[in-house]
């Protein structure tokens, strides 16, 4: 069985050759879609001896992805974001499917880092992630900028061990930053959906979003950057709304 890594990336000098160490002696070629970086990044990937580094106009999360899943070599795919790196015993567990692969797709927990802190609550842990599967059978969809495998036969998906390491924000205000720029995409596909958004779901719908994270999904338990995350959380729910609201009004 015959493997295909696939990465997009964008300005990833930072975190791409972690990736790519990762994936050394489980993956048969590594593709890198790139979509114009202007820093480092290509130069590592050809440092890494990747198969092919190819720059896509970014057009979307779910469209970037499925572009690069269709000029891989093998029908096997495992995909990764410049910023995740396959744990050791995900690494294992991979090499172990490729000696007797029997489902359709495969999926594991997602271990995200924050500031330095692994964190095992507030939501985001465990994250279960299909990012191995046959792309005959499946491919991405969701709602930008949250994509997601889609299967055509969900029963045909298994778990494995091992965490998918997530190196998520170095800082606070990266964290913000990026909240800006996933509500401006959050609310374009809200209101694609055909969605309307009053003031009470303004109100509401961030409270609970910061009590869900923080009490009942125990964000409380990892400490200082669990109060942080559930609190940005709730503010991205917040802006995301306001934001859909303000173009809906534009309109």
């Amino acid at each position: 069985m015959e493997i295909s890594a696939v990465i997009i990336t964008y300005n990833e000098e930072k975190n791409i050759a972690r990736c790519l160490q990762s994936l050394q002696g489980v993956a048969d070629e590594i593709i890198v879609v790139d979509s114009g970086s202007t820093d480092r990044t290509e130069e590592i990937c050809r440092e890494f001896g990747v198969t092919s580094f190819i720059y896509h106009p970014f057009e979307g999360h779910i469209q970037q992805k499925n572009w690069a899943m269709e000029q891989a070599a093998h029908s096997h795919i495992l995909s990764l974001d410049a910023d995740e790196a396959l744990s050791n015993e995900l690494k294992k567990s991979i090499l172990e499917v490729k000696e007797s692969w029997t489902a359709d797709a495969y999926e594991f927990n997602r271990l995200t880092c924050y500031c330095g802190k692994w964190i095992r609550h507030c939501g985001w842990y465990p994250d279960a992630k299909v990012r191995l599967w046959d792309r005959r059978k499946g491919r991405w969809g969701g709602v930008n900028p949250h994509d997601k495998i889609v299967m055509e036969n969900s029963e045909s998906v298994t778990r494995i061990k091992g965490d998918l390491l997530h190196y998520s924000y170095y800082s606070i205000s990266e964290h913000i930053l990026q909240l800006n720029k996933f509500t401006e995409v959050g609310a374009r596909e809200y209101l694609k959906k055909g969605k309307k958004v009053s003031v009470m779901k303004i109100i509401y719908k961030p409270v609970w979003k910061f009590i869900r994270d923080y009490f009942v999904k125990l964000g409380v338990l990892d400490g200082y950057y669990g109060f942080i995350i559930c609190a940005i959380s709730a503010f991205a729910t917040f802006v995301k709304y306001v934001k859909a609201k303000q173009l809906l009004n534009f309109k």
